[in-house]
């Protein structure tokens, strides 16, 4: 009996038998299997790893809707790791690239949130706080049927304001200690034109006239307490005024 093609048909069974026991061969990875791995991974809070995978899907060129979808879930994902620097970059190269794509909106105001989040304390820098404001005020403008977003960034950017002229105080604060008064004046001055809804002008006020004394300045001085006076009766500074123009006038 000729053997050769029971051979033959034991050799064709052994390859075939793997597909009929369940195994499978691998799953193709394209942009949609990183797309899922990507969000996969957010949800457990993984967020270098989702970055990772969704720039592969960016990369891919896969599909132009699907990058963007991409490019978005990068930017949010710096933004929850708390890589604000990272994250405003994303949101920029996103506006620049895609100026008029429906969720244009979306990364203006998640923009504006990233450079908040870089916003430093008075005393230090304060381009991340200009950079809020700016953003905040174009949103306003821009979408003022958003009615949600657009009151939250009226905020964010009435607070931006204040930090701005909280710096100009303490920047006009240093000069004074220092006895540079025509410096300091004009660090105090530019509040009031600048940032005309500070809610602390009543000790801006009170510097200035303080300075204006320092100065040789006694009318100027004696005006900037009446400012004072007039706008905040019932500030905690107008003591410290009197007790200031009986020592110096």
């Amino acid at each position: 009996m000729n053997q050769r093609p029971l051979i033959l048909l034991s050799i064709l069974l052994s390859l075939t038998l793997p597909a009929c026991t369940g195994t499978r061969l691998p799953e193709s990875r394209n942009a949609e299997h990183y797309l899922r791995e990507g969000e996969s991974m957010f949800d457990r809070g993984l967020f270098e790893e989702a970055i990772t995978n969704w720039e592969k899907v960016r990369d891919s060129y896969y599909s132009p809707e699907l990058n963007i979808i991409a490019e978005m879930k990068i930017a949010e994902a710096y933004y929850r790791a708390e890589m604000y620097p990272e994250s405003t970059a994303a949101y920029e190269d996103f506006l620049k690239q895609h100026p008029n794509h429906k969720r244009v909106p979306d990364a203006m105001y998640n923009l504006g949130l990233a450079y908040y989040a870089q916003v430093l304390a008075p005393d230090r820098d304060q381009t991340a706080t200009r950079n809020a404001m700016v953003t905040f005020r174009e949103f306003a403008k821009r979408y003022p049927n958003d009615r949600g977003r657009t009151e939250q960034a009226k905020v964010f950017a009435d607070r931006c304001e204040d930090r701005l002229a909280q710096h100009e105080l303490v920047v006009g604060r240093y000069y004074l200690n220092r006895d540079n008064y025509p410096a300091a004046i004009n660090r105090f001055k530019s509040i009031f034109v600048k940032y005309p809804n500070f809610y602390e002008r009543d000790e801006a006020w009170y510097l200035l006239g303080r300075t204006y004394l320092l100065n040789g300045q006694k009318e100027q001085a004696v005006e900037a307490f009446n400012t004072l006076y007039k706008q905040f009766p019932v500030s905690r500074f107008i003591l410290d005024a009197q007790k200031t123009m009986e020592k110096y006038y």
